[in-house]
């Protein structure tokens, strides 16, 4: 594991996103913690209530990547490191739900990584889960299916030589959006399962040395990614399903990894910032503002999700090597 880390760790330095040192995090740990939120030009709002809900096992692999949301509040998980699917019950109980086999190379080929990991994960309304693995083998490589109480299945073989990462379904065209950060693409896969099509290779998706497509979320009329190298959260306009031309939303984002939106339309979205160890507030303009950062037990946040008021946030600890954890902040009333 250690090994696994440092190899990120190097990795991420190579590409300027800086390893932080995290301080304790004290009352972040005891309850209630609050971070300043800065607005553009200065400006200042008021303090985001948040606290560490969950900490994870970091020696047996348990750094968070990505997360979906059940209505109960339940949320589910892939641990990268560890290949695994877990459930996170709102009373903080963790339950795995599956483990992928370990390449038989041990994942030493996975692109850019070099460990064998599960990445983007969506929840379906009868609990059905879909997630992706990256493990530098063709046999293993793709999107599958887990439905409770089954074992995984894989629907979709995807290129050993990528690294699919963010996951996003579009219930009205009934497939999925893929990101694969190595290749620099986004794909599509039929909700059946089936063959993998890169949807746009627009150099905008591109890697410049480490990850490039990261994050990935479906709206009505565009997809919208993000790009961990180039820091920039991205809009593709959907054109009867083809894509348009990509619009840079927002740039200055280092290190950018998960994002979602919050409250209604695309005015608002919130952004992890996975080297910086903060989470950012997007507005339509492009501005961002900080709404929590490694003083609030943040450990290169990996995804957040919002339910109702409450956003959801991953922290993997890669480079840190401390503390993955969950933590659960509170929006402001609008």
């Amino acid at each position: 594991m250690r090994r696994r880390m440092m190899t990120l760790a190097v990795a991420l330095a190579a590409v300027g996103v800086g390893v932080v040192t995290v301080p304790p995090l004290g009352v972040a740990q005891a309850g209630i913690a609050r971070a300043t939120v800065v607005g553009p030009a200065g400006s200042s709002a008021a303090p985001l209530p948040a606290r560490i809900a969950v900490h994870f096992d970091l020696a047996n692999g348990q750094m968070p990547e990505n997360i979906a949301l059940a209505p109960d509040g339940t949320a589910y998980v892939t641990f990268a490191a560890a290949r695994q699917v877990a459930a996170v019950t709102p009373s903080g109980a963790t339950r795995i739900l599956a483990t992928m086999p370990a390449p038989a190379d041990g994942g030493v080929n996975t692109p850019v990584l070099k460990f064998a990991l599960t990445t983007g994960i969506v929840r379906m309304a009868d609990g059905t889960l879909y997630f992706l693995y990256a493990s530098g083998d063709a046999a293993t490589t793709g999107l599958y299916r887990l439905r409770p109480g089954k074992a995984p299945q894989r629907i979709a073989a995807l290129p050993a030589a990528g690294l699919p990462n963010g996951l996003a379904f579009d219930a009205v065209a009934s497939r999925f959006y893929l990101t694969d950060s190595v290749l620099g693409t986004i794909s599509t896969v039929p909700l059946r399962g089936g063959r993998a099509e890169v949807w746009s290779s627009a150099p905008e998706l591109a890697s410049t040395g480490f990850l490039g497509a990261n994050g990935i979320k479906v709206r009505p009329d565009a997809i919208w990614a993000s790009n961990l190298d180039q820091g920039t959260l991205l809009r593709v306009p959907l054109r009867h399903g083809r894509p348009g031309g990509v619009r840079v939303v927002a740039t200055g984002l280092v290190g950018i990894d998960d994002f979602t939106f919050v409250g209604t339309g695309d005015h608002q979205v919130v952004a992890a910032l996975n080297g910086p160890n903060t989470l950012v507030g997007i507005d339509a303009a492009g501005r961002s503002r900080t709404l929590l950062g490694a003083a609030d037990g943040l450990q290169n946040p990996t995804s957040v999700a919002v339910r109702g008021r409450t956003l959801y946030v991953l922290s993997a600890a890669y480079t840190t090597g401390a503390d993955p954890n969950l933590a659960l902040a509170t929006l402001p009333r609008r």
